[in-house]
């Protein structure tokens, strides 16, 4: 079974010309998937259709064994908060909580993300990525007191705790300098081919590129010509 499997689908908002078309596009279990593309060629528009935030208009959108379209968006928002990691541009952390609250909020919303966890407990858990991470020393701070390199791997922790099937990354790296791009890919790769998941890594920036299995342009997958 597939991860991703969008076949014959299009969306677009009421009363405006369609933002994207794609007649099929294809992602087996486990693949790194490099997706690119330049500012208005769909990518955003595409992830919220794979992470259930948006609704197609026609076709089909399954993802992780689940049809999204014929899903209430409670259903959506349980699937992907279950089965998910995304990782955000601009991280989308709580500023309220610590680290350590940050990291385990999948696992305390989702059941299935808490079953998942390899340590007796998801304290346990959330220290063992942290130190993996190199951010265990920062657990109880604020995450609003940490550096913006340390905050991206906070979002990387709270990605892939309990084990989701799928991890998406939007644009993560589009501020670091190109040292800080490396380390960030080569910890998020890692810790995805520890639980296996399939990763959805999204950028402008094509000399990140080798490091996947598999590049796609959303520009030869949709067929919409921008105006």
């Amino acid at each position: 079974m597939p991860a991703i499997h969008l076949k014959n689908v299009s969306f677009g908002y009421e009363r405006q010309q369609a933002l994207l078309e794609v007649p099929e596009l294809l992602i087996e279990e486990g693949e790194r998937v490099f997706l690119y593309g330049p500012s208005g060629s769909g990518k955003t528009t595409l992830l919220g259709l794979i992470a259930g935030i948006l609704t197609a208009k026609t076709g089909e959108v399954e993802v992780l064994g689940k049809d999204l379209t014929h899903l209430s968006l409670s259903m959506r928002d349980r699937h992907r908060g279950s089965e998910m990691g995304y990782i955000f541009q601009s991280f989308n952390l709580i500023p309220y909580l610590s680290v350590r609250q940050n990291i385990g909020l999948p696992c305390e919303l989702h059941a299935k993300r808490r079953k998942r966890i390899t340590a007796s407990s998801i304290d346990e858990e959330i220290s063992r990525i942290a130190s993996r991470l190199d951010i265990g020393e920062f657990l109880d701070r604020p995450v609003t007191r940490l550096s913006t390199g340390q905050q991206q791997r906070v979002a990387i922790a709270r990605a892939v705790i309990g084990a989701p099937r799928l991890v998406i990354a939007d644009e993560p790296t589009s501020s670091l300098d190109r040292n800080r791009q490396e380390n960030f890919l080569r910890l998020l790769i890692e810790l995805c081919d520890e639980t296996r998941a399939t990763l959805l890594f999204v950028s402008h920036d094509d000399s990140l590129m080798s490091r996947f299995d598999r590049q796609i342009s959303v520009t030869e997958i949709n067929t919409v010509v921008p105006c």
